[in-house]
């Protein structure tokens, strides 16, 4: 590590120790601006939804067709979604911080249909390193709501009880969707420990507010592309530290989906 890298990340520590020790709340203005941000990218996804040539996220983008050769070549793809392709370039979310992703891999073996078939009727993601426990805590056809303890890791540690509610769509012969929204998410002091609590919802450090997953699944000659097109909220972060942060912030983001991805494809691959 270099002298240079070592002060900054030395300078994130001690910043965010200090910003960390203090509750984040949750503003009215916060939430606001997250819901007119999801429903810009969700108004996208239904217009994407309209064309018939194309579906995945992906497709829409100018490195549409680098993205599909390495997956189709066994890579993961991961990117950031700004600027004019978000749906949402307009959208100022004050006081937070929104963590826009797409990411997308190659999952040998089933067809689309069935895929979905095997996410709805399974249980939740197995154990990673983002994902702690996991259990269905309601099912009923065509939606799961589920229980995630997830857990966050870079400068510091975080650890959350989080409830989903997941939806599943079969589009066409050849193409399926999912949704997960949460609808819980509670940052946990003292995890593992006798003295373990949950603290108030929107009155803990603010690493994680709120968290959407919007996947598309299409057959392909061998087997499935999964995408998906992920949503967070978080407190914003301080203008002194913006952008060496921010670089930890977007390189967990792209760790996070990277291990979400691959986690699938070991999971449902059957060649």
């Amino acid at each position: 590590m270099t002298i240079q890298a070592s002060t900054a990340l030395f300078l994130v520590a001690t910043v965010m120790t200090a910003e960390t020790s203090l509750i984040a709340r949750l503003k009215p203005e916060t939430v606001s601006a997250w819901n007119t941000y999801v429903a810009a990218v969700e108004s996208r996804r239904a217009t994407e939804r309209k064309d018939s040539r194309r579906f995945l996220v992906a497709d829409f983008q100018p490195t549409a067709a680098a993205d599909r050769q390495a997956v189709l070549a066994g890579g993961v793809v991961a990117r950031r979604m700004d600027g004019a392709r978000s749906g949402a370039e307009h959208v100022n979310v004050p006081s937070g911080r929104v963590h826009h992703w797409r990411g997308a891999v190659f999952i040998p073996g089933p067809s689309a249909p069935d895929l979905l078939s095997r996410i709805e009727s399974s249980d939740p993601p197995a154990i990673q390193d983002d994902v702690i426990k996991s259990s269905v805590l309601r099912r009923q056809p065509g939606a799961v709501h589920v229980f995630l303890r997830l857990q966050r890791t870079k400068v510091v540690t975080a650890v959350y009880n989080s409830e989903h509610d997941v939806r599943f769509e079969l589009v066409s012969p050849t193409r399926a969707a999912s949704t997960s929204v949460s609808t819980k998410i509670a940052e946990v002091k003292n995890p593992g420990a006798p003295t373990e609590v949950e603290l108030p919802l929107g009155d803990d450090r603010g690493f994680l507010w709120r968290l959407n997953g919007y996947w598309r699944y299409e057959t392909v000659p061998g087997g499935v592309i999964a995408e998906c097109e992920s949503l967070s909220l978080s407190r914003d972060v301080p203008l002194l530290v913006d952008y060496v942060v921010g670089r930890i912030i977007d390189g967990t983001a792209r760790e996070s989906m990277e291990r979400t991805l691959s986690a699938l494809r070991t999971r449902y691959q059957t060649k």
